[in-house]
């Protein structure tokens, strides 16, 4: 493996040898701002960064979230999905949670997503490979049962 030396702190290049071997780049001229086209989210990157990415995506520039997201859609789809189904997919699911806005009750729509997530997690097959810590495992009984809601108005349960 051979590596050649850009410059020497000890003084190894003379100053005209070093400014020869290293092209002068100006740092400003080598960022772009580069906006996702899924989410909005911009990023300082490099042109060479931001081919690459265009590249990958069918010519669209997409943050490593929504690309990660993108990946996630081909994965868990139950028939064969291409890219450009995908990314269509993503990007739809964007759109229309942007033009959404805002929950006109912050606070509620949070305990609606943690009773969700609960429920989810509850109802799901626990898989046996537990840990003995596990709380699920102290007993040979679930560590969480559901007596009834705190929030009945909430939840709709009386």
């Amino acid at each position: 493996m051979s590596a050649t030396i850009i410059s020497d702190p000890m003084g190894g290049l003379s100053a005209p040898e070093s400014q020869a071997a290293a092209p002068k780049l100006n740092p400003q001229s080598e960022i772009e701002f580069a906006k996702c086209e899924c989410c909005g989210l911009t990023e300082e990157c490099t042109p060479a960064y931001i081919e690459n990415v265009r590249e990958r995506n069918l010519g669209h520039w997409i943050c490593g979230l929504c690309s990660e997201a993108i990946k996630d859609e081909i994965l868990r789809s139950e028939r064969l999905v291409s890219t450009e189904e995908a990314i269509a997919t993503h990007m739809n699911f964007c759109q229309k949670f942007k033009a959404s806005g805002p929950p006109l009750n912050p606070t509620i729509h949070l305990i609606s997503a943690v009773r969700q997530i609960l429920r989810r997690s509850l109802d799901s097959p626990r898989a046996s490979s537990s840990t003995p810590t596990s709380p699920m495992r102290i007993g040979g009984r679930p560590g969480l049962t559901r007596s009834g809601s705190c929030f009945p108005a909430l939840t709709g349960v009386e």
